[in-house]
């Protein structure tokens, strides 16, 4: 909860949140495709971070283990993949609890620090989950959040699953970049596309996650450079995030030029093991570098711009090893904008 003129800290995990925002024509496709009874068994969800893309893939899985006959009427006659929270499938899915449903996401490592990637040991449960005695209903689904982080043998490993896949068994892939995802993988799934949710739905997502006021000035600010995430707007909120994020665009708008004293400042402003700001920052850095590459490019400078998609390359390496291995955030800023600095002029 957040009192009035504190920072919000936290939000609710997608497999608690019942509520759904802004993607009513994806929810009724999954809908439609689960009641004709030949639901496809991979899905390759993607859109920009943090518009609901798992919170739209724990709603299926709710859905499904709450309802596993698709000809059921009250599939059959279901306006949305809404289960009330107080089934008994949705208490357990909240706590992490049904046995029917596996997530592979990041874990953190035995340091405590939160991996860079899904690694294959992780992956291979699924093997022994769709492996293993059906529950009584007999759906097994797994989410992976998101299939971006998955490392090479990891993304191979769960090519065997979709290679040959169980009976009744429904995976939903996650990707904020599916692009990049492998061709093989790809080509095994249906694929759903999410587009990024207007400010309205973003506001009123962004409040029902945090318990917040729709009217809060922070939400509303954080809202409105939020570029339809909901992720990226409760990011903004924690702690002193938005501030920083101000800044650092401004910081940026200014370059080539730098200014010494504003960098240690806002190196300062990133603390020592704050990961909201450290995202927040390096939220802002991609924000400006993607501006920069999908422009208008008729009369730019194509060799500026191909310097600069060599740095962005070399700051998300950067920025991974100082959360990996928490490392002093200063040096970092310093870094960015030194690498953009030479890379503008």
């Amino acid at each position: 909860m957040k009192a009035r003129g504190e920072a919000i800290v936290s939000a609710e995990h997608p497999r608690q949140t019942t509520v759904l925002f802004g993607h009513d024509q994806a929810e009724h496709a999954l809908l439609d495709a689960y009641r004709s009874g030949r639901i496809p068994h991979a899905w390759l969800v993607c859109g920009p971070q943090g518009i609901g893309k798992a919170t739209l893939a724990y709603r299926l899985a709710r859905f499904v283990l709450a309802h596993p006959d698709p000809a059921a009427p009250t599939v059959q006659q279901a306006a949305s993949l809404e289960v009330d929270g107080a089934h008994p499938v949705a208490r357990q899915i909240a706590t992490g609890a049904h046995g029917g449903l596996l997530t592979l996401e990041r874990s953190v490592n035995d340091k405590g620090v939160l991996r860079s990637v899904i690694t294959v040991d992780e992956t291979r449960e699924t093997i022994s989950f769709f492996g293993s005695t059906a529950a009584a209903d007999g759906w097994r689904i797994c989410v992976v959040d998101s299939v971006d982080e998955l490392n090479a043998n990891a993304a191979n490993a769960l090519l065997k699953i979709l290679e040959e896949p169980p009976r009744r068994s429904i995976l939903l892939l996650l990707s904020h970049a599916p692009g990049k995802v492998l061709p093989t993988i790809q080509s095994r799934c249906r694929k759903l596309a999410l587009r990024p949710l207007a400010t309205s739905d973003v506001i009123e997502a962004a409040a029902a996650a945090t318990h917040t006021p729709m009217d809060d000035e922070a939400l509303v600010s954080a809202a409105g450079v939020s570029e339809g995430s909901v992720g990226r707007v409760v990011s903004l909120l924690g702690g002193n995030a938005l501030k920083l994020h101000q800044r650092t665009a401004e910081l940026l708008q200014s370059l080539p030029h730098v200014d010494a004293r504003e960098l240690h400042t806002l190196g300062d402003a990133l603390g020592g093991s704050d990961r909201t700001t450290l995202a927040a920052f390096t939220d802002s850095i991609d924000r400006w570098m993607t501006a920069r590459l999908r422009g208008d490019i008729t009369n730019a400078d194509l060799r500026q711009l191909a310097r600069l998609a060599e740095v962005w390359e070399k700051i998300n390496r950067a920025a991974r090893d100082v959360e990996s291995f928490n490392l002093d955030r200063k040096p970092l800023v310093f870094s960015v904008f030194g690498l953009l600095s030479e890379a503008m002029r």
